[in-house]
């Protein structure tokens, strides 16, 4: 991998990291309070929802692998708009399909509204969803590291780069 596809994927991490640095001190809160019952199974299954549908199913099986994909494809198109802004371009945010453009888009303003209302939220309840929220982002870091290191020995990714189809010449 060249340096756009780099900066892509790093921009992409920093991100990630960002959120995990801002959000775990909420998290380690939880320690320094004595959760009753219903709190404890709440911790326990929100971070067993948010590892499997957030960082397993969400992040290694679907963001990761298009990021690493769509780096591969800008490491072999870079045009300057793209790379200048690859962390969106690896994130399906730019130059993508129509679909894609739309689902990115609308899981990031998602993602605005949740943190905007989760921000509300008293101790315990903040913790319990930022700690859940860290185990999925925590999962996404890793598995964007693992695709990134499969595609260097030159391992296929498992989804498509959902680039849009190249304009047809005319008549």
């Amino acid at each position: 991998m060249r340096a756009p596809a780099v900066w892509g994927i790093v921009g992409v991490l920093a991100l990630l990291a960002q959120a995990i640095y801002k959000l775990t001190p909420y998290a380690l809160e939880l320690v320094e309070i004595a959760l009753d019952p219903l709190q404890v199974a709440c911790l326990a299954v929100w971070l067993a929802i948010n590892a499997y549908s957030e960082g397993w199913r969400g992040f290694h099986r679907m963001f990761a692998p298009r990021v690493v994909a769509r780096a591969r494809c800008l490491d072999a198109d870079p045009r300057p708009l793209f790379v200048a802004l690859a962390p969106l371009f690896v994130m399906g945010m730019l130059h993508a399909t129509r679909k894609r453009l739309i689902v990115s888009w609308t899981l990031a303003l998602g993602i605005v509204a949740i943190v905007v209302v989760v921000r509300q939220l008293a101790q315990p309840w903040r913790g319990i969803v930022d700690a859940g929220v860290v185990v999925g982002l925590a999962i996404g870091v890793v598995s964007i590291l693992y695709h990134a290191v499969r595609a260097l020995r030159g391992h296929p990714m498992p989804v498509a780069p959902d680039l849009p189809k190249p304009d047809r010449p005319g008549p």
